[in-house]
């Protein structure tokens, strides 16, 4: 085949010229690429006979590959002087002071909580807190809990411990923030609406669950209170929280003990990519659970149950955390990894609130 020393010179030549990688790439695909000279040469083999393709392709290999080698030494030459210019021009005075460390940032737990304090009390619930360790009767019996219910277990709950002979009622960690409505009925009575927000305890570990977690309990009490108001509630905060516009709930009956009747509340949602969409799709995503206050908790709570009704529900805040910022694991809350809140953390400065947006 004629012209292959020209071929191999003219590009072994253009080659050591390439001044940067650009051009170089220019050269590469006139010689070995797809379209390049030596790709052509190499259709022109089926053309040959077998005894011409046999003396002539090792040929054609060797120029590719001696061309290839060629590009492969000029493009790291060229690297090599890049770097020794940047080496030459960039330089760093190590006697200026050291740069100021980096401002904190608010955990998402702490941003969540604000968000919902902000959505809530702009609905007119206050927010009301309590004791972490809880009477029995606050946790449990006030709350229509019975004594063989599976959530009064050891294997459930962190109980105190009590010296031998000691007959007086143990104290727990709390399971749930719902004691907090027992105390705030007992103090305020009715009418009241407030919000319960703060950390709980259960005897439980793995991605979606850890021995301390926080929740939000909401309660509202007064003389015409219905599930009605309950649903428009919780229409209002999962259209602020998750900053949509269009929200459709799904309520399921269910049955809690502090509760009559209780409903468990789906949001209509996708999963489209991986990344949850509130307001569309064909999913549902279970996120709280609600209900009728209970006519025992509303006598445990020294309010008449001829009188007055109203609603409670009680949330995560880890678990609507997770949803809304894309946060797969539980346990990374609590691992003290700076980088993990620096990539989750939220500027100190910026206060969630309705009119400026929850989480700029």
């Amino acid at each position: 085949m004629d012209g292959l020393d020209a071929l191999r010179a003219k590009y072994i030549a253009g080659v050591a010229a390439a001044s940067d990688e650009a051009a170089l790439e220019d050269i590469r695909l006139q010689a070995v690429g797809k379209k390049g000279e030596i790709a052509l040469k190499m259709r022109e083999l089926g053309q040959m006979s077998p005894e011409e393709r046999q003396a002539v392709g090792p040929v054609l290999n060797a120029l590719k590959d001696e061309i290839n080698s060629a590009l492969a030494g000029k493009k790291a030459a060229l690297s090599d002087a890049a770097l020794n210019e940047r080496l030459r021009t960039e330089w760093l005075d190590v006697t200026l002071p050291g740069r100021p460390r980096p401002n904190g940032t608010i955990h998402p737990i702490s941003q969540v909580t604000e968000e919902v304090t902000a959505i809530f009390a702009d609905m007119g619930f206050a927010v009301a807190e309590g004791p972490q360790i809880e009477s029995d009767w606050h946790n449990f019996d006030a709350l229509n809990i019975p004594g063989h219910h599976p959530a009064r277990g050891e294997m459930d709950t962190f109980y105190m411990h009590r010296a031998e002979g000691d007959e007086r009622p143990p104290h727990v960690l709390r399971t749930h923030t719902s004691p907090v409505q027992i105390r705030s009925m007992l103090k305020q009575g009715a009418p009241i609406r407030v919000i319960c927000p703060g950390r709980v305890y259960r005897a439980d570990y793995d991605q979606t669950h850890t021995p301390m977690f926080h929740q939000v309990e909401g309660l509202a009490i007064d003389t015409d209170i219905s599930m009605a108001n309950l649903k428009w509630v919780l229409e209002e905060f999962v259209r602020a929280y998750f900053e949509v516009d269009n929200v459709e709930l799904r309520f399921r009956a269910s049955h809690f003990p502090f509760t009559e009747p209780s409903a468990e509340v789906d949001i209509r949602c996708s999963w489209a990519g991986g990344q949850l969409k509130v307001g569309e799709g064909d999913d549902w995503l279970e996120i709280l659970g609600s209900g009728m206050v209970h006519p025992k908790v509303l006598q445990a709570g020294g309010i008449d149950p001829n009188k007055y009704q109203g609603f409670a529900f009680g949330m995560g805040i880890d678990r609507i955390a997770m949803l809304k910022y894309g946060i797969p694991d539980l346990r990374a809350f609590f691992d003290s990894d700076l980088r993990w809140l620096r990539n989750y953390g939220f500027a100190s400065l910026d206060q969630p609130n309705l009119h400026g947006g929850l989480s700029r």
